[in-house]
């Protein structure tokens, strides 16, 4: 990112705040607070420094500079594709195919969606972090958000905590789902494995999944339904689908079934939000990709 200044005004009328207190209000973090302190011109009035502890009377006008931090990063650019459903200077949401992993890991440092990123701001001339705030796994499709600076990344990644933004996703499954349900089964790493997950109730993490039937296909004899997450556990919603009898086809882990699919057909297609910074409401949708279209259904428009 460049860097960006941020200002705001304690109303007047309004009662007495500290520098601290204002900026936790706006959503700072207490480590980004901590880092603006050390930043040169981090935190100004009327152009001169003030520590966080001053009071603002009403009126004052508090200005705040975000500046680039991204010589930290070790991301090598490279041309992974990037499709871009919508940018800001805060944010942005991107569409993400199957068989790009989000961030690197030991054996792949250079052709993920992060390093796609970083190659889209070295050829726009600007730095770049990498903020990816909610993740898919690399054979899931879908909509992710990326904060394009340390302040939305902090926002952002809070309201993931406290689930104010709401993901929704759309399955294929195997077999004549039930037309709605809860699955309310703790998840937890397979035995022997360092990828796998299972449900084991006993000492499991709390996972809760609900599901909505929208199609089935007798002649496949597959449905498509919605998926909402109450949590956000590795795997959870191929886990508890295959669980209770409904496996994702295509899925290599939980039932590699390729007939009609080369990946678990799973799709992120669905987010709603309030902006960062801004707070108005952003919704973004997207259609079923092209090879979760095996049932003759390419939009859930109607259905």
């Amino acid at each position: 990112m460049k860097n960006m200044t941020m200002t705001y005004t304690n109303p007047k009328g309004s009662e007495p705040i500290t520098v601290h207190q204002l900026l936790l209000d706006q959503g700072y973090s207490q480590s980004l607070i901590r880092q603006l302190r050390k930043t040169q011109n981090g935190i100004t009035l009327s152009g001169n420094l003030v520590f966080t502890t001053y009071v603002l009377k009403p009126g004052d006008e508090l200005t705040v500079l975000l500046q680039d931090d991204s010589n930290e990063s070790p991301l090598v650019p490279t041309p992974v594709p990037i499709h871009i459903e919508y940018e800001d200077e805060h944010l942005m949401v991107i569409y993400k195919e199957a068989g790009i992993p989000v961030h690197p890991s030991q054996g792949n440092r250079k052709t993920t969606l992060a390093n796609g990123l970083a190659y889209y701001f070295k050829n726009k001339g600007e730095a770049f972090t990498s903020r990816i705030i909610n993740r898919l796994d690399r054979d899931t499709t879908g909509l992710l958000i990326v904060a394009k600076h340390s302040l939305s990344a902090c926002i952002l990644y809070d309201m993931m905590k406290r689930r104010a933004i709401h993901r929704r996703y759309l399955a294929i499954v195997c077999g004549k789902l039930p037309q709605q349900g809860w699955i309310h089964t703790p998840i937890a790493r397979a035995e022997g494995s360092i990828i796998k997950r299972c449900v084991q109730p006993l000492y499991g993490e709390n996972a809760s999944t609900f599901y909505k039937t929208l199609y089935y296909d007798p002649k496949t004899h597959h449905s498509l339904a919605e998926i909402q997450l109450e949590t956000g556990r590795t795997h959870q919603i191929r886990v508890h689908l295959a669980s209770i009898g409904h496996p994702i086809p295509g899925d290599f882990l939980y039932h590699p079934d390729y007939h009609y699919i080369t990946r678990q057909a799973l799709h992120s297609y669905r987010l709603d939000f309030l902006h960062p910074i801004d707070k108005t409401p952003l919704s973004f949708l997207s259609d079923l990709p092209k090879d979760m279209q095996f049932m003759g259904i390419s939009s859930i428009d109607g259905l």
